[in-house]
């Protein structure tokens, strides 16, 4: 059979996918390429519309390089569809070459602690997801709490310990939905104490993330004197790493600001280890309890034994984020990924544990490599996974119907009401000019069927 056209389906219309479509447009072959970008949301984007909190700027610059990349025109979007429910790995076959998954990782890894399943404690990224204006999250977020714990020391811990914390005035010039406004406006929060079990010098956030907490309007950042009793290795981390340099700068001026005039603080804990959620008495969280650690001289940390324990009414739960499964397609249920070498996928025997190529399906970004790493590290990642698309090209599928028509014929034939670019468009209008009858960047619209309704001009 002769190859001289790529018909590919990505799922999944996150920075993942759109960088591995336009890689793969840009690359160096010798057949023709027609791309089609499938998502189960009805706008694209990914986690840079979904995942990060609306008042990061720079997260613009981001969308715009996507928005670049898809207004050329030469990649079709298919907004609003399901993969294993409105499409499945079957329908891929019939109409294309091969596919590449590009779904991420949206759900909250899992802690293993006693109480975690305490009404009150939260998973970081279901909130985000609601911050964010997620169609698929309820409309409301219970924020009843005065004293709230957040786990984790990475950049989506300190996003939901910053909303959580900042007043919500100080949030109406970004994209926040009216319902996420309302209920921020609500919450009667005063301390949010954001717990790791490492030492100031091995956060896995970053100094502009640690920055813009202290330039929170009415809020105390508090650190703790002795979390700075620094070991030989915290000192060589300091004096040979720039960024965990910026890091302790940043610490060490907190540690001299005199505080007791705000309204609401912003607690660092670091060598503390949650240990378990406390029960209040009523099925609720009442406390976090916590085990102090020291460093154990390597750059790690070991137990000390000694057990404190702080009272708070909600938990939320920032330790990492973990892929989902998919229809039809392999998983590792272990590290939350789909099994594969260098973005080929694998299919594992269980009982040999021998692996071999599933030939005409691919991976590329969280879903490939685990939650790890930023918009850099997603490039390169898709370049690997597209050079081996283009060298395996004598084992992709051989469609019965690869006619760019024909998968537009299935969606109308089973009534799927999918979105296209022409569609984002339209939303991206709407919600623009929703945020500047109010003198703001943007007011995101919310319920999944407005976005459809939009999207297709049908209203």
């Amino acid at each position: 059979m002769t190859k001289n056209k790529l018909r590919l389906a990505i799922v999944g219309a996150g920075p993942a996918g759109i960088y591995a479509a336009d890689i793969l447009l840009k690359a160096e072959r010798n057949f023709d390429v027609s791309i089609d970008l499938f998502d189960r949301l009805p706008a694209p984007y990914g986690l840079v519309r979904y995942g990060v909190a609306p008042d990061h700027p720079r997260i613009k610059g981001i969308i715009t390089a996507l928005r670049e990349v898809l207004d050329r025109g030469d990649i079709r979007i298919f907004g609003n569809v399901r993969f294993g429910e409105d499409l499945t790995l079957d329908d891929l076959k019939r109409h294309y070459n091969a596919v590449i998954f590009a779904t991420g990782a949206v759900r909250d890894a899992s802690l293993h602690i006693p109480g975690v399943e305490l009404a009150g404690s939260y998973g970081a990224a279901d909130f985000v997801s609601w911050f964010d204006g997620h169609p698929d999250v309820p409309r409301t977020w219970p924020l009843e709490a005065q004293q709230v714990a957040v786990i984790g020391n990475g950049n989506v811990a300190l996003d939901s310990a910053r909303m959580l914390a900042k007043h919500v005035e100080d949030l109406m010039p970004t994209e926040i939905p009216a319902n996420v406004a309302e209920g921020l406006a609500a919450s009667p929060v005063t301390d949010v104490h954001v717990f790791g079990r490492r030492g100031p010098t091995s956060v896995k956030f970053t100094p502009l993330e640690l920055r813009e907490l202290g330039e929170l309007r009415d809020v105390e950042m508090i650190v703790y004197d002795e979390d700075f009793d620094y070991d030989d290795a915290a000192r060589a981390a300091v004096a040979g790493n720039k960024q965990v340099f910026v890091i302790d700068k940043v610490l060490q001026q907190w540690r001299q600001r005199s505080v007791g005039e705000a309204s609401r603080r912003l607690h660092l804990h670091f060598f503390a280890k949650p240990v378990a959620l406390v029960d209040d008495g009523t099925g609720r969280v009442g406390a976090i309890r916590y085990e102090r650690t020291a460093p154990d001289g390597q750059g790690g940390v070991v137990g000390t034994g000694e057990i404190r324990e702080l009272p708070v009414q909600a938990v939320y739960r920032a330790v990492g984020y973990f892929g989902s499964p998919l229809p039809d397609v392999p998983f590792d249920e272990k590290f939350g990924v789909i099994p594969n070498h260098e973005g080929q996928v694998l299919t594992v025997d269980p009982e040999t544990g021998d692996a071999r190529q599933l030939y005409g399906v691919y991976a590329t970004g969280w879903i490939k490599r685990g939650p790890v790493g930023l918009i850099g590290h997603t490039k390169s990642d898709a370049m690997e996974t597209v050079g081996h698309l283009i060298n395996d090209l004598g084992n992709w599928w051989n469609p019965e119907a690869p006619e760019e028509d024909a998968i537009v014929e299935l969606l109308e034939a089973r009534g799927i009401r999918w979105t296209d670019l022409d569609g984002w468009h339209r939303l991206d209008e709407h919600e623009l000019a929703l945020g500047a009858a109010e003198d703001r960047a943007r007011i995101k619209v919310v319920p999944r069927a407005d976005m459809v309704d939009i999207s297709r001009g049908e209203v």
